[in-house]
């Protein structure tokens, strides 16, 4: 089930929210565990087995890291165990098909499709992703490590936990949420007609986001993947293709968190932001402080900072930066490509940091951010095609190894030109900075005006169309 279905919309969180506010505030995370248990198993049930286990894993986990907080050898042991079961967990049902192909490849071996033990047959391979697995293991792992830091409180409450781990808003794809920003909303959060109010109003701006500005410029990027596979794609509608992509991500996960932050202000809780208008960048560097800045937070905090981050010269930052991108590549899917985009952008941080930088500094921000946007836009180039052949041949495309310009990229152009100027200005503060301008009594007369409206349009459009993908399903 994803937030823009009509099954979302007009079923499951109607129903969710008079259950949940007709629940006394005592038994509220009860619901709230019972009603993401029912949201997660809508698509596949049997895959809750592993939810209970991550909960009741990571819970006792965060007990004995309290219980043994005085002997640091025991509770870092702890530490290690639920992060090594979190690891495994994420590494079996994501990776192992990418490991055994790879082993194949290497070796020759090859690992049967099942194994039958007591005359049960357990598959092996091609086993179903369970959804959003990358990020509640990222969640849940940094629990335990939080409470052995004294950064969060541990929780002893099993049903408070599990609806933390569960909790559907953020469940599937983030942004990812550390317990220690909600632990105390857990407990004691706040009702109110304003919170309701504005989360309603932040879900039907994310909603808008993804069904009316993703969808509508997915297809321009499939058209273009099919015109290099028919070997027409020219070097302008391939970077066409790369904008529409681009714009196409951005929106349909920045909406995505939209409506997940969203969501949670109307349940009492409060997400940290997951975009910051990342194509306003100036480097390669701020746009990774701007765009998923709840993976980006996870890995500095989690990884980086643990390895010793800037600290022990140059040779130890570099291989830190390395790592770190290795992972978040590696994070995003079981493929050559993603580990191929997570260290294109590790090269080009270390050139920010120890070659660009002096470049960068007297260099006009408008070359700056024309140099961001190359950068990024080839970036989605590499995370979007799997086919390392396929992307390399598109690549060389965009940068002169096909015709220029055809007549079918001028009639494709007009016909995405006003699509292109809306993305192009919903991705700058303009509207922001707009709607601030107007006075208090016109934003609360068009607030409920512009929320009708983008539901009724967004339910019309669901109805009507087809083509509602959601990217960050996959990771």
């Amino acid at each position: 089930m994803i937030f823009s279905s009509l099954t979302f919309l007009f079923a499951y969180l109607p129903l969710t929210l008079v259950a949940y506010f007709l629940t006394p505030l005592r038994w509220r995370n009860l619901t709230l565990l019972l009603v993401s248990l029912f949201f997660y198993g809508w698509g596949e049930p049997v895959y809750i087995v592993i939810m209970f286990l991550s909960i009741l894993i990571d819970y006792t986990h965060g007990l004995l890291v309290e219980k043994y907080r005085d002997n640091d050898k025991k509770a870092r042991w702890f530490v290690a165990q639920s992060v090594v079961f979190n690891l495994l967990l994420l590494g079996f049902f994501k990776y192992w098909d990418f490991l055994a192909d790879n082993l194949f490849l290497l070796t020759g071996l090859s690992l049967p499709a099942s194994l039958t033990l007591l005359g049960v047959t357990i598959p092996l391979r091609n086993i179903p992703l369970p959804i959003g697995i990358s990020f509640f293991t990222f969640q849940t792992m940094s629990y335990t490590i939080d409470v052995y830091r004294r950064d969060a409180p541990v929780q002893r409450n099993i049903i408070s936990f599990g609806a933390f781990v569960t909790m559907f808003p953020q469940l599937i794809a983030g942004p990812i949420v550390k317990y220690k920003t909600v632990a105390e909303d857990l407990n004691h959060r706040v009702h109110s007609t304003e919170n309701f109010a504005l989360g309603a109003r932040r879900f039907c701006v994310g909603l808008a986001k993804k069904v009316l500005l993703a969808n509508s410029i997915g297809a321009l990027w499939d058209a273009q993947l099919a015109a290099q596979g028919a070997g027409t794609l020219t070097a302008a509608g391939g970077w066409m293709g790369l904008l529409a992509f681009g714009f196409q991500i951005y929106f349909d996960f920045s909406g995505y968190s939209d409506m997940a932050i969203g969501l949670g202000q109307i349940f009492g809780f409060r997400f940290n932001e997951n975009f910051d208008h990342p194509y306003l960048s100036t480097s390669a560097s701020e746009f990774w402080r701007r765009w998923h800045m709840s993976l980006t937070s996870w890995f500095r905090e989690y990884l980086y900072i643990p390895l010793g981050g800037n600290r022990g010269g140059t040779a130890k930052t570099l291989r830190n930066i390395l790592i770190v991108w290795f992972c978040t590549g590696f994070w995003h899917g079981a493929s050559w490509n993603f580990i191929l985009w997570g260290l294109y952008f590790a090269a080009w941080l270390i050139l920010e940091k120890y070659a660009l930088r002096n470049v960068l500094e007297k260099t006009p921000a408008p070359l700056k951010h024309l140099y961001t946007l190359i950068v990024v836009f080839v970036g989605w180039g590499i995370f979007a095609m799997e086919d390392l052949s396929v992307c390399g041949a598109y690549l060389a495309a965009c940068f002169g190894g096909a015709p220029l310009w055809s007549a079918v990229d001028g009639y494709t152009l007009r016909s995405y030109a006003i699509t292109f100027v809306i993305l192009i200005t919903a991705s700058t503060t303009l509207g922001v900075r707009g709607w601030a301008r107007l006075p208090e009594k016109a934003q609360k007369i068009l607030t409920p005006i512009l929320m009708a409206l983008s539901l009724l349009v967004c339910t019309a459009y669901l109805v009507d169309g087809s083509y509602n993908p959601f990217l960050y399903f996959r990771f």
